[in-house]
């Protein structure tokens, strides 16, 4: 009985451990498929309390018998709804090329978003949303504004009410004299680029059309004050002083048939100054005659701590210099009567951005507010005033440029060498440009008609001629396929054929066309008319089925395509939204809606 009951015992033990065995099999089995781990909180274990009085169990005992007793640590999980869930690390292998580490849960392998960034030229970040954390992820960065319809020649051009052409890098900064922008975009030493002067005045010509009427302050004028004296009222102009060995008069001007100021601060002195009430607007505007060289000079206070900046406007042929807190502009002799208008903001920085120290970080200092104005040598003043805008004043500084800077020929001269890339000739010092030659255009056409002076409508006319011309004879008239006019951004040889510098070419004909008279306008509108075609026909030709080409290098060089980058492919998208509201053609709107849908991950189909 008793061998029977050992063999018994034996063969339930053997079941037993069989039992034990296929059941750790499925749990090993089941922790290794592809069915994500989930772990739902748990109370720790609870070890054994020592019985009151038993003084056998240290306290050192029982915490050595409640570790011996918890399971080993895992790694913490990660909070999910409904539980908790564990990310294992894992390697991933790209396109047989380079390992990175990823993230697995079950099924679904997690790569990092730096990474992805990369390699698809996406963008993606975490941003505060209703008092949470949420990752937002764009396909693209640039945006598409909303076209107003219909486009005229008098009203805002395209979204350049966005555009601040003032502060982009490659402004050096606003002349001193000319009152337009100096580019550095292919040339450190600062140029007059005629593109970036004519986006500088449409841009505050847009500006001005959708934003609020500036709010003006008006510090010193002579003849008001003379009709508050006259009316018995006190006078609301803001004190001056008048340092020793100084003096400031009250002088009637032939020319200008008003009084004015006359000053004399010899340059040793402290200069006759002005208070300007802790102005917190920065837009300072004054007319001015010398009569021997002399300054004026503006005193900030800044968001840098230490002594105020003062910005120094002098007449010698300095263009800008900045050494310690002193910034210095040119302004010219001013021998005659002419009205400065100067943003200290955009003075401010880029004077502050030519120094290499660490005295100021040049892309955060701001003004506070404006302490004083302070005048040196012998002159006039008159209209000392400050606003928050001046629109206008921007806008005519660039159009009385185009106006004063054109060639007999009709264009406006680039005097710097552009190399377009491997293949094209360079282009040398005084070539044209079609895209200055129309955003030009449409700067002049819109002085025209706040004005109607003829001057602005003869420079914008004139502007046509190198259009009739080919490139070959410093022209910008390309020709493709020997069939379709092309009017080039780049003139270069071979022809490049870029896109977005031809339909802002075309702009500007049509413009001119629809505002220049019956007889006059003809041949501006048969230029556009003849690019229109050429528009149509090769358009598709700018596809590639995910984005937009920047220009025709593939099929001239047969090199690699120059894809646009995002912001140029939106570039396109207005363009062609605009010229969608004043020709119907179907072609316009299918490419702007297929444009449109590259912008979120769109595909063109595939075979």
């Amino acid at each position: 009985m008793r061998c029977l009951a050992a063999r018994v015992n034996y063969k339930t033990l053997i079941v037993i451990c069989a039992l034990f065995t296929l059941i750790t099999v499925l749990l090993w089995n089941r922790c290794s498929s592809d069915v994500p781990l989930r772990f739902l909180p748990r109370s720790p274990p609870v070890a054994p309390s020592a019985k009151a009085g038993d003084a056998s169990i240290t306290s050192q005992q029982q915490q050595q018998q409640q570790q011996q007793q918890q399971p080993p640590q895992l790694p913490e999980p990660l909070p999910v709804a409904g539980g908790w869930v564990n990310y294992e690390e894992i390697d991933c292998l790209v396109n047989d090329d380079v390992t990175i580490k990823g993230r697995r849960e079950g099924s679904e392998v997690y790569l990092p978003f730096s990474w992805m960034e990369k390699y698809f030229e996406v963008y993606g970040k975490v941003v505060q949303h209703d008092g949470y954390d949420r990752f937002e992820f764009q396909h693209s960065y640039s945006k598409v504004y909303a076209q107003r319809e219909p486009y005229h020649p008098d009203g805002v051009f395209m979204s350049f009410e966005g555009y601040n052409v003032e502060v982009r890098d490659r402004v050096k900064c606003i002349s001193g004299v000319e009152g337009v922008p100096l580019s550095t975009q292919w040339g450190p030493q600062g140029y007059f680029y005629a593109i970036q002067i004519a986006q500088y005045g449409l841009s505050h010509y847009s500006k001005n059309l959708t934003e609020h009427p500036p709010r003006v302050e008006v510090y010193d004028t002579v003849e008001e004050d003379d009709e508050q004296r006259r009316d018995g009222r006190a006078s609301g102009s803001a004190p001056w002083t008048v340092a020793k060995g100084c003096s400031l008069s009250r002088v009637h001007d032939k020319a200008r048939a008003t009084a004015v100021r006359q000053f004399s601060a010899p340059d040793a002195s402290e200069g006759v100054s002005l208070a300007l009430g802790n102005s917190k607007d920065f837009i300072l505007s004054l007319d001015l005659k010398f009569t021997s060289n002399g300054s004026f000079s503006v005193v900030l206070e800044t968001t840098e701590k230490g002594p105020p900046f003062v910005i120094h406007y002098v007449t010698n042929t300095q263009l800008i210099a900045f050494k310690d807190r002193d910034i210095t502009y040119d302004i010219g002799t001013r021998t005659t009567w002419s009205t400065l208008t100067r943003d200290l903001v955009t003075d401010l920085r880029k004077g502050v951005g030519l120094s290499n120290t660490k005295v100021v970080k040049a892309t955060k200092i701001m003004p506070r507010r404006v302490v004083r104005l302070v005048l040196h040598g012998r002159g006039f003043v008159d209209n000392v005033t400050i606003s928050t805008t001046a629109h206008t004043a921007a806008f005519f500084a660039a159009s009385d440029w185009l106006v004063r800077n054109q060639d007999e020929r009709g264009g406006w001269p680039i005097m710097v060498t552009r190399k377009l890339g491997e293949g094209f000739r360079p282009l040398e010092p005084g070539w044209y440009s079609a895209m200055a030659q129309g955003q030009a255009m449409s700067t002049l056409v819109r002085a025209y008609l706040l004005t109607r002076d003829q001057a602005y409508m003869a420079a914008a006319l004139k502007a046509t001629g190198p259009y009739k011309t080919a490139s070959a004879q410093h022209g910008v008239k390309a020709v493709f396929m020997n069939k379709y006019d092309w009017y080039e951004e780049y003139p270069t040889t071979p022809s490049s054929f870029v896109l977005n510098g031809f339909i802002f070419s075309l702009l500007g004909l049509y413009d001119l066309s629809e505002t220049a008279d019956e007889k006059q306008g003809r041949e501006a509108g048969l230029l556009f008319s003849r690019g229109m075609e050429s528009l149509k026909a090769m358009l598709p030709l700018y596809d590639t089925g995910s984005g937009s080409i920047y220009d025709l290098r593939h099929f001239i060089l047969g090199t690699a395509p120059n894809l646009a980058r995002w912001d140029y492919h939106t570039t396109h998208i207005n363009q062609l939204q605009l010229l969608a509201s004043i020709d119907n053609a179907a072609i316009f709107k299918d490419v702007v809606k297929r444009w449109k849908s590259y912008l979120k991950g769109g595909r063109a189909k595939h075979n």
